[in-house]
């Protein structure tokens, strides 16, 4: 399983910068340098009611003494982004662990194509500014429901080497970018990215579909769509500690491991963040993850213990 550094940091600073988007700038009160990390990075941030939320770092490793992120104030949220938004307040001191990084930016690639939706700005911002400094070239089409929610905006439209496309849907009658039709107008091999919302993620991935993996990324920024038949009743063997317990119908492996007393690693529990990546040594694996590439599912040796399951009677894991 994936091990990320833990810190104890205060919250320094807190800054509105779209209608309901703040930034929130944390750093280590000894002015100790943090580690560094490239764009598409997210960190998990602890918070004082107990819960734990992944945020996309919104800017790019320039002092190494920051970790700043974008939280969008969730009407339908279950605690995070309402107590981030409402009961946060500046000097608090909050444990973070990370970074860690599932949505790499490839400098390499002759362009990058940059799309983003609504908060799924935040990585997605931290790309395009490395991009513009480094003089690679660049797009990016952003797009949000109304202009106050535009987070970055000025700042994009400013930025050097790339051309912006700011599509607001309430300007265009309610129209949605259309993210297929981009796609299809590119000509060369660039890189595509993504990170937006359900809608948006299920476009891009339609029009992308027929490109060479290793040019095709994405993030969500929420919950993963899931496959709607429950899994378990299978066993579960660990190879190093000897231990075997069966995971009931409708469970995870993440949560049977809880049952059986043991405390896996794990962070969004949403098949995103690669924390409770674990290697398989038997068992034909069912892949709900978002990270893992098509090449790596088809390996069966590895498998995201938070949401993937097991098809065969038994699961061996090198754990």
């Amino acid at each position: 399983m994936v091990q990320s550094s833990t810190f104890d940091l205060r919250l320094v600073a807190i800054r509105r910068i779209a209608q309901d988007i703040n930034l929130f700038e944390f750093r280590d009160d000894t002015g100790a340098a943090l580690p560094e990390y490239a764009p598409g990075a997210h960190i998990d941030v602890h918070l004082p009611n107990g819960l734990m939320r992944q945020y996309s770092l919104a800017v790019p490793c320039d002092d190494k003494k920051s970790f700043v992120v974008g939280v969008k104030l969730d009407a339908a949220s279950r605690g995070g982004s309402r107590y981030m938004h409402e009961q946060l307040r500046v000097g608090s001191i909050i444990k973070i662990a990370g970074p860690r990084n599932n949505f790499p930016l490839h400098e390499e690639a002759a362009e990058s194509v940059l799309f983003a939706g609504g908060i799924g700005i935040t990585p997605i911002h931290a790309m395009a500014t490395h991009l513009s400094r480094t003089g690679a070239p660049w797009k990016l089409h952003y797009a949000v429901r109304k202009r106050s929610e535009a987070a970055f905006a000025e700042e994009l439209l400013s930025l050097k080497g790339g051309t912006v496309n700011l599509h607001i849907d309430e300007e265009r009658g309610g129209k949605f970018m259309d993210v297929g039709a981009l796609i299809a107008a590119e000509k060369g091999a660039p890189h595509f990215y993504c990170c937006g919302p359900g809608p948006m993620m299920e476009s891009y991935l339609a029009a992308t579909a027929a490109l060479p993996r290793e040019r095709v990324h994405y993030e969500y920024f929420g919950a993963i769509p899931q496959t709607d038949a429950p899994r378990g009743g299978y066993w579960v063997e660990l190879k190093q500690s000897g231990m075997r317990f069966k995971v009931p119908v409708g469970q995870t492996v993440i949560q049977a491991m809880r049952a059986e007393g043991l405390d896996p690693m794990v962070s969004c529990e949403q098949g995103h963040c690669g924390s409770c990546e674990a290697r398989v040594i038997s068992g034909c694996i069912e892949h709900r993850d978002v990270i893992l590439t098509p090449e790596e599912r088809a390996s069966n040796t590895v498998m995201m213990l938070c949401v993937s399951h097991c098809t065969s009677e038994t699961l061996v894991l090198d754990l």
